[in-house]
Parts: structure tokens; sequence; C-alpha cells
């Protein structure tokens, strides 16, 4: 699981689409800090357009428990963006889940709250 967590931590920084689409589920939930709520399409789009422009991404504190086939990962995450040509720094906690699809993991859901 630690290895795909790292997987999707690379694509979301390289944005190559084949790399985010490897690693995502089709039925992807993906929800912001903001209440925005995404599905794999949009999701990668955004990264692959670099309308979402991660130039670095850091996780630490980061728990998983595997029960069967499904994950939960938990972390916090300090990211440092260039959306639409703004740098700006994020800070969150995060919450993945993930599902086995035959012997790959893929990222089903995520949810982001803003650290305070």
């Amino acid at each position: 699981m630690i290895s795909t967590v790292e997987k999707l931590r690379l694509a979301m920084i390289s944005g190559v689409k084949e790399d985010l689409e490897s690693v995502v589920h089709d039925s992807l939930s993906y929800g912001h800090s903001n209440g925005t709520i995404e599905g794999k399409y949009e999701f990668v789009e955004k990264i692959v357009s670099g309308k979402s422009d991660f130039v670095s991404i850091e996780f630490y504190g980061q728990t998983i428990s595997v029960q069967k086939n499904i994950a939960l990962v938990r972390h916090s995450l300090i990211a440092n963006i260039n959306d639409g040509g703004k740098p700006s720094e994020i800070k969150l906690k995060i919450l993945l889940v993930f599902t086995k699809t035959g012997k790959d993991w893929k990222l089903l859901a995520r949810q982001a709250v803003k650290l305070i």
C-alpha cells in the first residue's frame, strides 16, 4: 500500500495522464477541502491540464489500515502548488480510500480538510 500511495503522489506532481489513471478507480469520488467533489475524469484532466499544478507534495503522520480489499490511508499533506500561475502552499488532512481491483490498488475516494 505504501508504494501505491507514493505512486499517486508522484503522478500528481508529474501530471502524466497514464500514471494518474493507473492508480485511480473509474468510480473515484475526490473531495476537496473547499467542498468541491470531482470524479475520475475531472480529477485527472485538472492535473494533466495544469489547472491544478502540484510542484511538491509531502506527507507526514501517515497511517494505513487494510481490511481485505479496502485500505484506509490517513496523513497530513503540505504541498507547494502553482494553480493558475499563482504559487502558494496548502496544508491539509487527507483520507484516502483504496480498493483492490484484481492485483492492483485503486484510489476510490479522497477527502481533504484544511489544517487549522
